[in-house]
């Protein structure tokens, strides 16, 4: 089957988490600080390869009312840069609220605010990727035992 990358992508870091091999759970990976298109390209191929990745997920901000904006056409110039470089499939998925889940998530947690302000976009990452999966899981008609408890 392959993993699964997941990528929440700002204009100064890139979140990443990635699959187990069945497509089931998301692991945060280390959060790719952005210097140019070219390195960024290149720190993800050292990604993909190490991992063995076969599919790649892209967080697509929408407004809240569910329009595209400015960073959403961004982010598909950057899935179909991706597509082009890696030849692998690229999909978007709705990352509202992705960050502000993360957030609330992480404070939970006894990090420390530097810490979790480092985490956020790994978080987001896992909850885009975790999203997406659950999503696909399902139209599979597949069940995770914990979605088959009462």
């Amino acid at each position: 089957m392959g993993r699964v990358l997941g990528l929440d992508v700002g204009s100064r870091r890139i979140g990443m988490a990635v699959s187990d091999p069945l497509g089931i759970t998301a692991q945060g990976l280390e959060t790719l600080q952005r210097r140019n298109k070219r390195q960024d390209l290149a720190a993800l191929e050292r990604v993909i390869r190490e991992y063995g990745v076969r599919e790649i997920v892209v967080g697509l901000p929408l407004r809240m009312s569910g329009a595209e904006g400015t960073q959403s056409e961004k982010m598909q110039m950057f899935a179909e840069d991706l597509r082009k470089r890696f030849r692998l499939p690229v999909h978007l998925w709705d990352e509202r609220l992705t960050s502000a889940e993360a957030n609330r998530l992480l404070r939970e947690t006894d990090l420390s605010i530097e810490k979790r302000a480092k985490a956020v976009d790994r978080m987001a990452a896992v909850l885009i990727l975790q999203g997406w999966m659950g999503r696909r899981l399902r139209a599979s008609g597949l069940r995770l035992p914990a979605e088959e408890m009462p």
